[in-house]
């Protein structure tokens, strides 16, 4: 947890988003006296030191145990040096600009307390996690009824930030790091299909609606029995005929849960098909699959090839590409290219 002390809490919000992007946030006032506060790792000072308030809470906050001492950013407005020596003597381990763009000053505590890190790497696993929880409840709730799909809006952020910040390389080695396969692969897909959506230079509106509807692709899955969904190796001709129900059912829990928008109904429900007609549930062919269809269709075949499982060793970025490309007739070529320079930095 970082902590932000600030005597003019609106003054500070820029600053609040931006520590939270990376890690959880508090934010308290100058009357705090860090006796009740939970463990944090770091401090950023957004406050008046000329204040007798001020002083007296930076002095409590530098009285505290030796072990339980963090370090401190203090923000100063004004450039006289007697503003950064009161600081440094208040207990500051860095002093800057109040004016500083709140990245900066949460990029410099960065190296402060995770000094083996970078922003791009906290923002991938605090976005992570973000989606991750999001996608945890969704399946539990999925499994015995509909699902709450305004809570799917706050897994879409998560998603397109860390992309954003982090690439798709980050992005994958985060998930790989879970051991759930369900879990893994909607997080998988989901960070493919927003950085492809980004290389193709789509719109902020077209990017959310594919990366909400890879979030929810595979949510069908949730009822899926255990031993089918997790089975080690080949699946027979049984298991298989109860996996690939797993999209009619996704398509019936969206339906029940009310408002999804057609484009995220018709990639839950087709994102098996094939051009040439031979996937499934509808075995539609060429015009009758969307374009958001074939789209997501390759990003879900590219994920399940290289993610990583307990008995399957994981396949390069290069023969996954290999294996999207020979299948001519089934997925759109001219998609498929693009991709192939979409995700060309993953190894």
């Amino acid at each position: 947890m970082i902590v932000v002390l600030s005597d003019r809490p609106d003054r500070s919000q820029s600053l609040v988003d931006a520590v939270r992007a990376v890690a959880e946030c508090r934010v308290v006032g100058t009357d705090e006296t860090w006796a009740r506060i939970g463990p944090f790792r770091g401090v950023i000072a957004d406050i008046t030191l000329s204040r007798p308030e001020a002083k007296r809470c930076l002095r409590l906050l530098a009285s505290r145990p030796a072990r339980t001492r963090a370090p401190l950013i203090c923000l100063t407005r004004g450039n006289e040096q007697s503003a950064f020596t009161e600081a440094r003597n208040l207990g500051a381990t860095l002093c800057l600009s109040a004016l500083a763009e709140p990245r900066m000053v949460v990029g410099s505590l960065v190296r402060e307390v995770w000094p083996e890190k970078s922003v791009a790497d906290l923002v991938v696993t605090r976005e992570a996690e973000r989606a991750g929880t999001l996608m945890t409840r969704l399946f539990e709730s999925a499994q015995t009824g509909p699902i709450d799909l305004p809570s799917v809006e706050r897994g879409i952020a998560p998603v397109l930030d860390a992309i954003h910040e982090g690439g798709l390389s980050r992005w994958l080695d985060e998930v790989w790091a879970h051991d759930d396969v369900t879990f893994q692969h909607c997080l998988l897909v989901s960070g493919v299909v927003a950085a492809f959506a980004q290389n193709l230079g789509l719109s902020a509106t077209d990017k959310q609606l594919m990366t909400r509807a890879a979030l929810v692709h595979d949510v069908g899955k949730s009822r899926i029995p255990l031993a089918v969904l997790n089975k080690p190796g080949r699946l027979d001709d049984d298991e298989r005929a109860v996996m690939q129900t797993h999209a009619p059912i996704g398509h019936e829990i969206l339906m029940a849960s009310g408002g999804c928008d057609p484009i995220t109904l018709a990639v839950t429900r087709h994102h098996h098909e094939m051009l040439d007609g031979s996937g499934y549930p509808d075995k539609l062919c060429a015009d009758a699959i969307g374009d958001p269809v074939r789209l997501l269709t390759i990003c879900d075949i590219y994920a399940a090839l290289i993610e990583r499982r307990p008995y399957k060793v994981p396949m390069s970025s290069r023969d996954a590409l290999s294996i999207l490309s020979s299948m001519q007739g089934k997925l759109e070529g001219g998609l498929v290219q693009a991709f192939g320079r979409a995700v060309q930095t993953v190894p």
